[in-house]
């Protein structure tokens, strides 16, 4: 077997490896097959999604259709519903992302292995799974009805819905910029004398900013097209629980174009939300470099 420094060139298999090769002309092999993957990742995506566009401009009802008083109401549902859930998240998220990313014992490893259940687990077993716990006759529902309080079937129940699908993106991606904010950086900033609360919010959560607007625009968007969980713990009624998604299933059994022109604006709200966060955190990162 001969291995040549330059060729890198293994007569042994054969195989020619990325590099130069005495007499033959440069070929950048990784390069090539980085360019046709590339190619067919973009293709994959790119097309469903122009296809859409497509079909949907050319709807002569495309503009009645996204005005009309249903689409209005769903977007309307889905709009509130996400946000409450992301303020929730937020609120919530925030700390125990800081508490899973600096604590190291047992228990909080068991935390953050559940917390990332949701991502695997089908949003049809996570709906019925809520229904066990939140519904009439789930665990909490008696103590509930007690209280007078009913989730299922409601506004309410969209928002725990969503709130149980979407809440891992931004757990997940927050606790990754809390560890990669330093100690040191933390430490020092006690040592001159400043609280761990003015820390935290002058220092830590500036440094993990970038990661924690990703985390936003993930757990927003996967708010918003939450279907499965909504559609078994919170009905599919109009102007009650019916979101984006199900107002999108409904419209497929009656109307194409109404399902199309739904789509479309699904399909440009979900953008404009991850453009915005998108521009909000390369400022963010350019204001700190």
């Amino acid at each position: 077997m001969t291995i040549g420094r330059k060729g890198k060139h293994h007569r042994l298999t054969g195989v020619v490896f990325p590099g130069r090769i005495a007499g033959m002309t440069k070929v950048p092999v990784l390069g090539v097959l980085g360019a046709a993957s590339t190619t067919m990742c973009v293709l994959f995506v790119g097309l469903p999604v122009a296809a859409l566009c497509i079909r949907a401009v050319r709807e002569e009802r495309l503009l009645t259709s996204l005005t009309s008083e249903s689409a209005m109401t769903a977007l309307r549902l889905s709009l509130v519903t996400s946000i409450a859930a992301m303020v929730v998240i937020l609120v919530v998220g925030t700390p125990f992302a800081y508490v899973l990313a600096r604590g190291k014992s047992s228990l909080l490893r068991v935390l953050d292995g559940l917390v990332e259940l949701p991502l695997v687990l089908p949003p049809v077993v996570a709906g019925i799974a809520m229904l066990m716990a939140f519904g009439r006759g789930g665990i909490l529902g008696p103590a509930l009805e007690a209280t007078g309080i009913s989730i299922v079937s409601t506004s309410i129940a969209v928002v725990f819905a969503q709130l149980f699908v979407a809440a891992p993106f931004y757990i997940r991606s927050a606790k990754l910029g809390f560890q990669s904010v330093l100690l040191d950086y933390v430490e020092i900033s006690q040592t001159l004398g400043v609280s761990p609360w003015r820390t935290f919010f002058r220092l830590t959560l500036p440094l993990a900013g970038p990661s924690i607007i990703t985390g936003i625009a993930l757990a927003w968007a996967r708010a918003l097209s939450e279907f499965g969980a909504t559609m078994m713990f919170a009905g599919n009624m109009a102007g009650r629980t019916q979101t984006m998604p199900l107002a999108i299933m409904t419209a497929m059994e009656t109307d194409l174009a109404i399902a199309l022109a739904l789509s479309a604006l699904l399909l440009v709200v979900s953008v404009a939300i991850l453009s915005g966060l998108s521009i909000a955190s390369r400022r963010n990162w350019q204001s700190r470099s």
